[in-house]
């Protein structure tokens, strides 16, 4: 096959764009896998080389291990390529965390998906609301999560009220948005 991939479709060659085989599947895993612990130390490499410690608000595996957590790993044909996790609140809220998407596995709509998953859970729990904390630099988190209904809010939590790095984002659930 010739042409380029884009978007699970092969282009650039003649007649019309052959759809190829990708399984995604989004599921609740635990967060200490070596395949999720890959994902997250890759995490860790990226927010680390565009924030300053005291910006980086990472929460460790054994910290991801908690009950209050939910721990989601998207995969592609079996592979981790996602991951993100979903910290339930006292206060009836939910926190999004530790999302990220592996380059190779990126503009998929993968991200998307695993974002849906989390929204269905949060909501079957009964939560009101989506709350988190993502850095200036990451536009593409940004886009994804402006485009999926979060808005700007204050710092909530623990969070310094006047963090030069971060954008704080909420969204409000209803049974089915």
């Amino acid at each position: 096959m010739h042409g380029v991939v884009l978007q699970n479709r092969v282009v650039g060659r003649p007649g019309p764009a052959i759809p190829l085989p990708m399984a995604i599947a989004v599921a609740i895993e635990p967060p200490d896998q070596p395949e999720t612990v890959a994902l997250l130390a890759e995490l860790d490499r990226y927010l680390t080389a565009l924030y300053p410690p005291e910006s980086n608000h990472i929460l460790d595996v054994a910290s991801l291990r908690a009950p209050d957590i939910r721990f989601f790993v998207a995969r592609q044909d079996a592979a981790a390529v996602c991951c993100g996790a979903l910290r339930l609140e006292q206060e009836g809220y939910g926190e999004i965390k530790r999302m990220f998407v592996a380059p190779a596995a990126r503009g998929l709509g993968i991200a998307k998906r695993l974002l849906l998953a989390i929204e269905a859970e949060a909501r079957r729990l009964g939560l009101h609301t989506l709350r988190l904390e993502t850095g200036i630099y990451q536009t593409e988190a940004l886009g994804l999560y402006a485009a999926s209904g979060y808005r700007e809010v204050r710092a909530f939590g623990a969070y310094p009220p006047e963090g030069p790095h971060s954008r704080f984002l909420a969204k409000p659930l209803a049974a089915a948005d």
